[in-house]
């Protein structure tokens, strides 16, 4: 076992490396989402909600390959214990071969699926939409390469230029009546425009080769991985197919809608957390494992308290950001948005978790969290949508994640030896500054009258101002004064 305090050092050198990866990937990840959800009131504007379901349908079939495309290669590579270089052939010919595989099984499939979710003509969508998984197979090495030297500076470049392709095709497209065709050629044209980005700054050339030691290391990490990553697009994508099988287009449009605004903040915080923890992890794991148990003791209270502010304001403000955002005719979006706020963090804790477990090599174990959430999410959301629409979809995928999801995760990380324990001390703060936020929002939200605008604005100030006085510790409170001190004496302020 290592010196106590190498472990500490080494903590702090993985997080300082991992937190410069974080602020480049929550930059871009920020100035994408943010230009994203811009378009995205444009298009709820030129767009039916009908288009919407086209979309939501071809959405969930790209998701789902986009998550198995490459069995795993790309995660392997990331987590992989020696130098990349050794590996990139093989990893590039296996992760090639598997996405051009797995679009043809999705060209085939694509009636069938698109008349599965009760929107038939969503199949010439599926087909165009899940190209992307070909151009991300061909480069996903060189994805794994820049992660797991933390040069997500490159990545946050290579996908905001990425974005500018999408919305420069997208637009034009959708004044001109494209309708989910739209969407889906903006996604491929940035998708296309980003792999050759990354390519070029990967230093990693394409090189195909076979060696038999590494295609069964890869894939012993990589397939119980891939088939993680499977099930999470079923548990992310089912309700989709469901609320389009039972209820029509229309409905699924709404949903779709309000899901997309729960996915924000694990669209945003979510996405750039797992650009870095999955190699950081690996890295602490690598080195012994009470650093990895410090490394995420100290990260969990640090995720929550991050997430649970825009979560009691989703919750207690739905209607309001709907009407404000997009308008009345999305109004029954409204309340679905209040449930899939308990869903949102549910994710973001659940992929922290699987993140965890890969990186000690538990794959299994993350195939098995997902399976069981699964298992108990699909019934749930038939019942749910049988009874009570839209709304009966959301509650019952709420009460699966919190009642089943949540539990088997922290068993799950508990059982590959990373104990939370010691860190639910921390999480009491935030949780009780979350409860008084939104009693806060509630109370100013009967005084300051039925102006959706307003109400949206000052009580979701208040709110979110009475989360941060309260979580906010007087060690922090004196950090940020001495920064703010130390930038006013710097610039002569």
């Amino acid at each position: 076992m290592r010196p106590a305090d190498s472990g500490t050092e080494h903590v702090a050198h993985i997080g300082r490396q991992a937190g410069r990866g974080l602020t480049w990937t929550l930059l871009g990840t920020f100035g994408t989402k943010f230009g994203s959800f811009a378009v995205g009131l444009v298009m709820a504007r030129l767009l039916s909600p009908a288009d919407f379901g086209v979309f939501a349908v071809a959405v969930a079939a790209a998701a789902f390959a986009m998550y198995v495309n490459d069995v795993g290669i790309i995660a392997a590579c990331v987590q992989w214990r020696g130098k990349l270089e050794e590996i990139a052939p093989t990893a590039s010919l296996i992760a090639a071969i598997s996405s051009v595989m797995a679009y043809g099984a999705i060209w085939f499939c694509a009636p069938s699926f698109a008349a599965l979710a009760g929107v038939p003509d969503a199949a010439p969508v599926v087909r165009l939409l899940s190209l992307i998984i070909v151009v991300d197979g061909i480069t996903g090495v060189q994805s794994a390469a820049l992660m797991r030297r933390f040069q997500q500076a490159k990545l946050t470049k290579a996908n905001m230029i990425g974005w500018l392709a999408n919305t420069a095709v997208t637009l034009p497209m959708a004044f001109a009546g494209m309708g989910a065709y739209s969407f889906a050629w903006g996604q491929l044209a940035g998708t296309v425009v980003t792999g050759v980005i990354v390519y070029g700054m990967a230093n990693l050339p394409v090189r195909f080769g076979f060696d038999r030691e590494v295609t069964r290391s890869l894939l012993k990490f990589g397939i119980p991985w891939a088939l993680t990553l499977g099930i999470e697009a079923v548990l992310v994508n089912a309700d989709f197919v469901i609320v389009g099988n039972l209820l029509g287009a229309g409905a699924l449009g709404f949903y779709m809608l309000a899901f997309n605004i729960s996915n924000w903040v694990p669209g945003l915080v979510g996405t750039a957390v797992r650009y870095v923890a999955l190699p950081s992890f690996s890295r602490l794991a690598e080195h012994d494992s009470d650093a990895l148990e410090l490394g995420v003791r100290r990260s969990v209270p640090i995720l929550v308290s991050a997430v649970l502010p825009v979560a009691v304001i989703m919750a207690t403000l739905a209607p309001q950001m709907i009407d404000v955002l997009y308008g009345e005719k999305w109004g029954p979006s409204g309340v679905v948005l209040r449930f899939l706020a308990a869903l949102m963090v549910v994710r973001m804790l659940t992929a922290f978790a699987i993140d965890i477990l890969a990186s000690v090599g538990s794959t299994k174990a993350t195939t098995w969290l997902n399976a069981g959430w699964a298992v108990a999410l699909l019934p749930a959301l038939w019942i749910g949508t049988h009874l009570d629409g839209i709304r009966g979809a959301a509650i019952a995928h709420s009460i699966v994640a919190v009642a089943v999801a949540l539990p088997l995760s922290v068993l799950a990380v508990r059982l590959a030896g990373v104990s939370l324990l010691p860190a639910l001390p921390k999480l009491i703060r935030p949780l009780i500054a979350a409860i008084v936020s939104a009693a806060v929002i509630l109370l100013v939200q009967r005084i300051v009258g039925n102006s959706a605008v307003v109400q949206l604005v000052v009580a979701g100030f208040a709110g979110l101002l009475a989360y941060v006085l309260l979580v906010t510790t007087r060690d922090q409170a004196r950090q940020l004064r001495t920064r703010v001190t130390r930038v006013r004496s710097t610039t002569g302020g």
